[in-house]
């Protein structure tokens, strides 16, 4: 089939054509080294410079606390080791929660076997951690809390605020790290107001360049540093910066925010179309957002309101579960239609297993085997949300006749 509708935009995203001209740009005219003092080198530090202006500008934090490397994962790993070592004499316990992507929870378990404490918060079943809860966790040798700011399978959103200020009244010296992956360039982030310390981005969910992203991290606490060498970027991470990537991650940046709340909204939008169009099909869950897993149950109008309120959802995310129909049939079956979805968190793909986030949840496990997973974008349109629900409504009873046979 020749249509592509692509809506697994969580994983990776398209890079912009005005993101593409900026990195091939930067290949071809900006090679020096941006340590360098001639003029090649003086052009490179230039688009430097420029990302980390326009990033900072969308966080309203200053251009010097942005540390680019190569994404995501190197961002959350050098947060919570270089803060875990820096601070390991002050106490070796850390705190985050069961909704966390691998880049996070992987972190955790090999810090566990360096001797540190780890406790893993539990949510409430729309995936939501309490302040309250995040407080009592609190112990006079906790050092770090790292929670994600919007979870990766199921979109909900945490009050990052919230539970920094509620970690800070416990320990006002404990830092507060958050992955803002699924996050930056799709809601209005403001980490010094919210007192977050670290903030992890990456550039490919926001159709930028695969393999760079940032993290934010003023001068104000200790850190290890995660990779030795040349001492660039204040010794925060050496080696020599990635420019084609950076100017690349700036254009994106600048586009994402520049049209933020009309992205939003769009997204909503389309959200809500999708969910209406699917809710007179029998037994779907709206993960993180139905608790009625009742049989013959269908998806109801408070369900959708609620999954569309972007205070509390990301409007880009939208995790339904199918019941009889196994997440990983049901995809290939859409791709045969040109439809690309995911069945969860395309990082842990080639580790097939049990949904952590869902289980957390108490999604039912008839629902976490069949649990599919569509991500919007900005390029995401009307008619593509139209072709996938048809999709749904013709793929979803032929293979539940198999299933009763």
């Amino acid at each position: 089939m020749d249509r592509e509708i692509y809506l697994d935009n969580a994983a990776t995203t398209k890079p912009d054509e005005k993101v593409i001209e900026a990195v091939a740009r930067a290949m071809r005219d900006s090679y020096g080294n941006p340590s360098s003092l001639h003029k090649k080198g003086i052009e490179a530090e230039g688009i430097f410079r420029e990302s980390s202006e326009v990033i900072a500008k969308s966080l309203k934090v200053k251009p010097g606390e942005i540390i680019f490397n190569s994404g995501g994962t190197e961002s959350n790993n050098s947060a919570i080791i270089g803060t875990a070592l820096a601070y390991k004499r002050t106490g070796m316990h850390i705190v985050t929660t069961e909704l966390e992507h691998p880049s996070v929870t992987s972190v955790t378990e090999y810090l566990k076997q360096l001797g540190f404490d780890v406790t893993y918060i539990a949510p409430d079943n729309t995936g939501r951690i309490d302040p309250d809860t995040l407080k009592k966790a609190i112990r006079p040798d906790t050092t770090l809390v790292s929670v994600m700011t919007v979870n990766n399978e199921i979109g909900t959103i945490q009050d990052i605020a919230s539970l920094a200020k509620a970690a800070k009244e416990a320990n006002p010296d404990i830092r507060f790290h958050t992955d803002a992956v699924q996050a930056y360039g799709k809601l209005r982030l403001t980490p010094e107001k919210w007192s977050v310390d670290m903030m992890s981005v990456s550039g490919h969910k926001l159709h930028g360049p695969k393999g760079v992203g940032f993290l934010y991290m003023p001068d104000t606490g200790k850190t290890h540093p995660y990779i030795h060498g040349g001492g660039q970027q204040k010794n925060r991470r050496s080696g020599t910066e990635n420019i084609p990537g950076i100017a690349g991650l700036g254009a994106a940046a600048r586009l994402a925010n520049d049209g933020i709340d009309e992205h939003l909204k769009k997204a909503a939008d389309q959200k809500r179309l999708f969910l209406e169009s699917i809710s007179d099909i029998e037994n779907v869950v709206i993960q993180g957002v139905s608790e009625n897993f009742s049989n013959d149950r269908k998806i109801t109008e408070e369900e959708i309101k609620r999954s569309t309120d972007t205070t509390c959802y990301s409007p880009y995310i939208i995790s339904v579960g199918v019941k009889d129909v196994k997440s990983e049939v049901l995809l290939h079956a859409l791709e045969e239609e040109g439809i690309y979805v995911s069945s969860g968190s395309a990082c842990s793909s080639n580790h097939p297993g049990i949904s952590r986030t869902l289980t957390a949840t108490g999604s039912p496990k008839e629902y976490i085997d069949s649990t599919i997973r569509l991500s919007l974008s900005r390029f995401t349109t009307d008619e593509e949300i139209r072709i996938t629900a048809e999709a749904f409504h013709k793929l979803i009873p032929t293979f539940r006749r198999f299933v009763k046979r």
